[in-house]
């Protein structure tokens, strides 16, 4: 008798060697659906399931889709919609047509009982966040909601060109945003130590406690509701501006946020009667260098430092007016 062949794939014990990262995320997904109760035979105390609760929210939400148009936004086999849509159809919720602009098309669409049954699904789901988010702090709330915004902005396919971003001074607590992903950022992407956050808590401190308004500005750039970058506009001296702290975060890098961002800088300079401007950067910061060759800086000094790393090159640009 032939024996089995066994896998080549080792076994290994759940869990065992897998990526953290992978095991924080399924966490993440199990608690959460069992937390809103989306494994239950009926979604939010009705006899619908998750995947007919959405059907019914895509309808409501459309003008005559076709079957086609619910397939690709939610991502389902196209068989298993029909058998849903079979259902909600028996169940006197959906009703088909035929197209207006083409006899070949059927399009969908909710009947009045469906609205009805949407509309009370609908409310019951507002009450069940509103239940949860009842019970936390309202500190915890904004980090909640925060959170989830972070979820769906890095999860959302990305369209070109994506939200446009808005510049704009800092709200409370941002100073300490600019800091804190100064530090975060370039201790990932170029091994920086802690000295660098240091250097940056040093500059915000400063420019917090001893602004002149008229002469001295921070910009946040603001998209989908988050900030995505900073830059500060300093002095230097009475004729001499400083630009410092310019970042974009990975996510919104190649819409041309950094280079917005030193426009403002050098427009605001120019009103502010400043004769040039200078900034001091490391020849490491590709992007960041395109961008000030780009607005017409040239470099007029460089030298090695280990101020918080080894073997770096810093640099000074400067900007006539």
């Amino acid at each position: 008798m032939p024996r089995a062949r066994r896998s080549s794939r080792p076994r290994r014990a759940p869990g065992a060697g897998r990526d953290p990262r992978i095991a924080a995320v399924r966490a993440f997904n199990r608690f959460y659906t069992a937390r809103v109760g989306a494994l239950g035979d009926g979604l939010l105390d009705s006899q619908h399931s998750l995947a007919e609760v959405r059907v019914l929210y895509e309808l409501a939400h459309r003008d005559g889709p076709a079957a086609s148009e619910i397939t690709a936004a939610l991502g389902l086999d196209r068989g298993y919609l029909s058998r849903i849509l079979r259902r909600l159809e028996r169940a006197g919720l959906v009703a088909r047509r035929r197209s207006t602009d083409d006899a070949r098309r059927s399009v969908l669409r909710l009947t009045g009982k469906g609205r009805s049954a949407f509309a009370e699904l609908d409310a019951r789901a507002d009450d069940e966040i509103a239940a949860l988010l009842a019970g936390l702090a309202p500190a915890d709330r904004d980090r909640l909601v925060g959170a989830t915004r972070t979820i769906h902005r890095l999860l959302a396919p990305r369209e070109p060109g994506g939200a446009a971003a808005t510049l704009r001074g800092p709200r409370p607590g941002e100073l300490g945003w600019v800091v804190h992903r100064h530090g975060a950022l370039y201790a990932a992407e170029y091994g920086w130590d802690e000295r660098f956050e240091g250097l940056v808590a040093g500059v915000v401190a400063s420019f917090a406690a001893r602004r002149d308004p008229a002469r001295e500005r921070c910009w946040i750039a603001e998209r989908d509701g988050e900030p995505v970058g900073s830059v500060f506009l300093v002095a230097k001296t009475a004729t001499v501006a400083q630009l410092r702290l310019l970042l974009v975060e990975p996510s919104a890098r190649g819409l041309g946020i950094g280079a917005r961002l030193v426009d403002e800088c050098t427009a605001f300079a120019r009103a502010a009667g400043y004769r040039s401007i200078v900034l001091w950067t490391n020849d490491v910061l590709h992007a960041a260098r395109r961008i000030y060759q780009a607005a017409g800086y040239r470099l007029v000094d460089e030298a090695p430092h280990q101020l918080f790393g080894e073997g770096l090159v810093g640099q000074t640009w400067e900007l006539s007016l």
